[in-house]
């Protein structure tokens, strides 16, 4: 499968220590294997004046039961928890790899008021629930990044 990361450089060599803190999953490479949704958060970096790259990989997760992978299928209650911990710069488990809904800017306004106590959980669920999850990856083991993902190419937006 066919991986993306946007950014102002060229990622031939991906690694985690470059990840910010509090980060949705916390940190790690993150890459969407959604090619629009990638372009679009290329165009973050063309608007502050600077280049804007589509690096491109694949990943082959051949042993599958090797590697520890934490999948949120909807925007619900564990998403909200794990994303609230992550984001309070808790890295929740010892996970090689996180796949789940991207907090975008709906999101992340809803995400705001509730862990500002202005809406209540049941209430940032309610809102969520209505919110179709763009799908990220986060990567957080080295050793899955050295032996899983390969680099294709990088092309300037």
């Amino acid at each position: 499968m066919k991986l993306y990361h946007s950014s102002n450089i060229i990622v031939e060599f991906p690694d985690t220590m470059h990840s910010r803190n509090y980060l949705d999953f916390g940190r790690g490479f993150y890459l969407t294997s959604l090619y629009d949704q990638a372009i679009r958060y290329a165009q973050r970096f063309k608007r502050r004046g600077q280049t804007a790259w589509l690096n491109t990989y694949k990943i082959s997760l051949s042993e599958k039961k090797l590697w520890k992978i934490k999948r949120f299928e909807t925007y619900d209650k564990d998403w909200l928890d794990f994303v609230a911990q992550c984001r309070n710069g808790n890295d929740v488990g010892d996970y090689d790899m996180i796949i789940g809904g991207i907090a975008n800017d709906r999101v992340i306004m809803t995400l705001d008021r509730y862990f500002s106590n202005e809406i209540s959980e049941e209430e940032a669920l309610g809102l969520l629930r209505f919110e179709k999850p763009n799908i990220q990856y986060c990567i957080r083991s080295e050793r899955m990044l050295q032996e899983c993902l390969t680099y294709i190419e990088s092309k300037q937006i």
